[in-house]
């Protein structure tokens, strides 16, 4: 092989190396694009069929369509209003996690009426029969805000008497707005994380992956936390394999007193309730009695 050949051997092959190099750094930037541009739909998997109402459970209710104030278009948000038996009843506002909707969230909304609550359970925009895009934290977060309004402004209930509840994703959410309204009466997240961004982690996703640049929705409960001005209840699933439970033990080391934190051995991501039976209602009806008297003093 003479010298000349040689060069040109060599002149091709890195040539072919070079674009190579070209087309690989061409596809990682539109994959980091596709995923800073789609990653709510890494998060959220709605769905517009409702299979269950509270009807299933003989529960009287209202439905109720919620407008989301915002520019353009008025959007709407639906919900089911479970107006507990007796008069002047404490009200929890239902925040349900990333999956399904409203329909799959009313065995554990029965839960709570059986314990007193009159129950607003709404479905996020894109949910259900919810109006809106696909949605987003920003606007779940707005959904939520709307739903504490209507409670206050419209159904004219004492900030004082209302409870904040979430699972999973919706805990974030109830999180989020608990900051914003010190005046609740108290708080409970079950079964929720830290952050988006420890979640990726813990999963070991997206590796390879600019991700502190390329994530908009975090969801950075633990950094909230510590602003939380209302008495707070963290459950979770000891077996839980969605949401690792050290999590929620993470979220309970930074919130503020008055605090509790109920593990429950065996029970994965969406069956606290079932495993731990009677269990469960006797915490949850001991926390509300342990920050009642707080709340009449808000009143």
């Amino acid at each position: 092989m003479n010298v000349n050949k040689l060069q040109l051997i060599i002149q091709v092959f890195f040539q072919l190396l070079l674009w190579t190099g070209i087309i690989t750094a061409i596809a990682y930037c539109a994959i980091c694009l596709f995923l800073f541009i789609k990653q709510p739909r890494f998060i959220f998997f709605p769905s517009a069929v409702i299979e269950k109402t509270p009807e299933f459970f003989n529960l009287p209710y209202e439905e109720i369509w919620l407008s989301v104030p915002k520019t353009g278009k008025v959007e709407h948000i639906h919900g089911w209003w479970i107006e507990a038996k007796q008069p002047n009843a404490k009200v929890l506002l239902y925040l349900h996690g990333n999956g399904i909707n409203v329909g799959a969230n009313i065995a554990h909304a029965n839960r709570f009426h059986q314990l007193g609550f009159s129950v607003l359970l709404i479905d996020y925009r894109g949910y259900g029969r919810s109006e809106g895009m696909f949605p987003n934290e920003k606007r779940v977060y707005e959904d939520a805000a709307t739903a504490w309004n209507y409670l206050v402004q419209q159904q004219e209930i004492p900030p004082s008497q209302i409870f904040l509840y979430g699972h999973s994703l919706g805990g974030a959410i109830a999180i989020d707005l608990a900051v914003k309204h010190p005046q609740a009466a108290g708080l409970i997240v079950e079964s929720s994380f830290t952050s988006i961004r420890d979640l990726i982690t813990y999963r070991n996703m997206f590796w390879m992956f600019p991700v502190d640049l390329i994530l908009t929705q975090r969801f950075d409960s633990i950094k909230k936390l510590p602003k939380l001005k209302v008495p707070v209840l963290f459950i979770h699933g000891a077996a839980d394999s969605t949401v690792p439970s050290f999590m929620s033990q993470k979220l309970y080391a930074v919130a503020p007193e008055p605090k509790q934190l109920l593990l429950v051995p065996g029970a994965d991501h969406n069956d606290t309730a079932v495993v731990a039976g009677s269990q469960y209602l006797q915490w949850v009806e001991s926390f509300v009695q342990q920050v009642q008297p707080r709340s009449y003093l808000n009143s």
